[in-house]
Order: C-alpha cells, then sequence, then structure tokens
C-alpha cells in the first residue's frame, strides 16, 4: 500500500470520528493536506520525532476528544522513550499510527533501522503498549481505525505523492487548529 493510500484511510476515519489529528513532517503532512484537508488537521512543519508526543499530551488533555497521530517510521526511531510513555498513560481517545516505509522519505529515502530488522511492533509490545496491530492491507488498516488500537504500525511502500507544499502558513495551521482543538466554554464560544 502507497503511504498516501494509508493517510488517507486515517483521514476518513478522523473526520468521521471528530479526531484531532497531529501529522508527521515532510511528506506526510504534504500527502495528508492534499488528501484531506481539516481544521482539525496539525501538519507538523518541524519537530521530528514529536509528532507522537504532542498528540499524546494532547489526548491527555483533552480526554473527551479522540487524538490520532500520523507518524513516520524514522521519527519514532528518533524519540522510542514515547513508546514507553504511551503505554503507560494508554488513553483510550490517542491513536498512533506509524506508518512504516523503511525509510527517511522527505529527506530523500536513505534507511532506517526497520529496513536493517528493527521490529517497531516488538518495540512497542516490550514498551508495554498492550494494543498493537501490524497492518500491510487497506482493508486491515481500514479495520483497525475503527478498533481500540492505541498503535497500529501500518507497513507502506517506499516513495512520495507528488503532492503540493502546504499552502498554510505556519501560523495560520496553529491558530485554525487551537480553534477547533480548544474546550467550548459555558458559553459556547472558544477561548480565541
Amino acid at each position: 500500500m502507497l503511504r498516501i493510500e494509508a493517510i488517507a484511510l486515517a483521514a476518513q476515519a478522523a473526520e468521521a470520528q471528530n479526531a484531532l489529528l497531529i501529522c508527521n513532517i515532510g511528506y506526510p503532512s504534504r500527502e495528508l493536506f492534499s488528501v484531506k484537508d481539516r481544521r482539525e488537521n496539525f501538519y507538523m512543519l518541524g519537530s521530528m520525532g514529536l509528532a507522537s508526543s504532542i498528540g499524546l499530551g494532547l489526548a491527555l488533555a483533552r480526554p473527551e476528544r479522540k487524538v490520532m497521530v500520523l507518524d513516520g517510521d524514522g521519527s519514532v526511531l528518533m524519540n522510542l522513550g514515547t513508546l514507553a510513555t504511551i503505554a503507560h498513560h494508554a488513553p483510550e481517545n490517542y491513536l498512533l499510527v506509524i506508518l512504516d516505509n523503511c525509510c527517511y522519505g522527505s529527506t530523500g529515502s536513505q534507511p532506517t533501522c526497520t529496513h536493517l530488522g528493527t521490529d517497531l511492533f516488538a518495540l512497542a509490545k516490550a514498551a508495554g503498549v498492550k494494543k498493537v496491530s501490524l497492518v500491510e492491507r487497506a482493508e486491515d488498516l481500514a479495520l483497525a481505525l475503527l478498533g481500540h488500537d492505541v498503535v497500529i504500525i501500518v507497513k507502506v511502500e517506499e516513495g512520495n505523492a507528488p503532492v503540493p507544499i502546504i499552502s498554510l502558513s505556519p501560523e495560520d495551521i496553529i491558530v485554525r487548529f487551537i480553534r477547533c482543538a480548544q474546550p467550548v466554554l459555558p458559553s459556547g464560544k472558544s477561548r480565541l
């Protein structure tokens, strides 16, 4: 399955669940923007390795909101401690989808350690994540996105879709996302 196909399925599930969606830097964010731009999407334009942590913090702060994170194998490998922290907290409203293409797709497709044999499923289990699955087919991903996993590892093909650069400024991305992510006040208005 192509990464953009997996991203499209995740975006569809996020929209159906009214989930806040945090997306990894580089091409994954660009691909998400091209297939399903929503105010509830946060496109990371920097901070490699932190999408999973940002999403976890958001899920803990907003337990009544579903939070989904699209991250890459290279980014998760850069911040392996996130798996232990996710396992420790394991909020029911949090889902980490790791798109494993065995390479750093946004910087030239240099191989990651998953290409060399590192097993993200085994690492998540060893970190204590109880609800983790590994999928390789689109139909299996569609079902997994409806389930109760905390981490889903999705095997995707190497390669980036020919998508344009995100047309929003970093300021636009954060302001519109905050408006969707913050709690509604008793008056029915948001803080911004």
